[in-house]
């Protein structure tokens, strides 16, 4: 089950929480305040290309 980070628009505070696939577009109550008016924030990905293998070897180069 995916983690989705939220922030109520109430008090703004910032929490997780572990949603299955079926419930992920239902609204999270938030966590201090109680209030049903929280929105997904999109957090930021760990996930980074290094190294020299994926530019020398022409990904993303235009062939013209």
């Amino acid at each position: 089950m995916p983690i989705y980070e939220q922030r109520c628009k109430r008090c703004q505070h910032q929490f997780e929480v572990i949603v299955s696939h079926s419930e992920r577009n239902k609204v999270q109550p938030c966590r201090k305040c109680g209030a049903d008016q929280t929105i997904r924030i999109i957090s930021k990905s760990s996930f980074s290309l290094k190294g020299e293998g994926w530019a020398k070897d022409g990904y993303g180069k235009k062939n013209v």
